[in-house]
């Protein structure tokens, strides 16, 4: 089912969690906060929407993490009823695609509700108090051709991490709903 993400609740305060990789190493919202920020992005292996962007998403990422941005990679999918996004096959998938950054389960989908994501791709962008600044989409290309498209998302941060405040216009991510329980 295609969903579109809400839009962004400028200011809104990230909640605590601890949640493990797919390797069992813990990771903290206070562990995985950058000098400069946070973007966490709620994804899964086998959505196709995370599919067609997922090699723009970790170039982005790793020029954020260069800049001081914390990024993490959250699973929250029911990968009981969905086994391509089990533990073992998001190892697999991070070592295929070259992940730099924690790709985390939420198990429970405690992180995922609490959050109030609801589709994969979902990205969450915070400043370095970590209040949110970002909600929106990767870039202006989507599944489409990426040739000469505006990084949306890493412009975003950008802006955030010199002045602490995202962009007013913002436009929805969209993808395939989480896969609740």
């Amino acid at each position: 089912m295609l969903l579109e993400t809400n839009i962004c609740d400028f200011c809104w305060k990230a909640a605590p969690f601890s949640l493990s990789a797919f390797d069992g190493t813990e990771h903290t919202l206070e562990s995985l906060r950058g000098p400069n920020g946070l973007l966490l992005a709620f994804i899964c292996n086998h959505c196709p929407y995370v599919q067609g962007i997922i090699d723009r998403l970790v170039t982005d990422a790793n020029e954020l993490q260069n800049e001081g941005v914390g990024v993490a990679a959250i699973m929250s999918n029911d990968y009981q009823n969905y086994s391509e996004d089990s533990p073992a096959k998001m190892a697999q998938y991070a070592k295929s695609w070259g992940l730099t950054f924690p790709y985390l389960v939420d198990e429970d989908q405690s992180v995922a509700k609490t959050y109030g994501a609801v589709c994969t791709p979902d990205f969450f962008g915070f400043d370095k108090t970590l209040e949110l600044q970002y909600r929106g989409r990767l870039d202006s290309a989507g599944m489409n051709d990426p040739t000469g498209r505006t990084p949306e998302l890493l412009n975003a941060m950008r802006i955030i991490a010199q002045t602490g405040k995202g962009p007013k216009e913002q436009f929805s991510s969209m993808g395939c709903s989480i896969k609740w329980r």
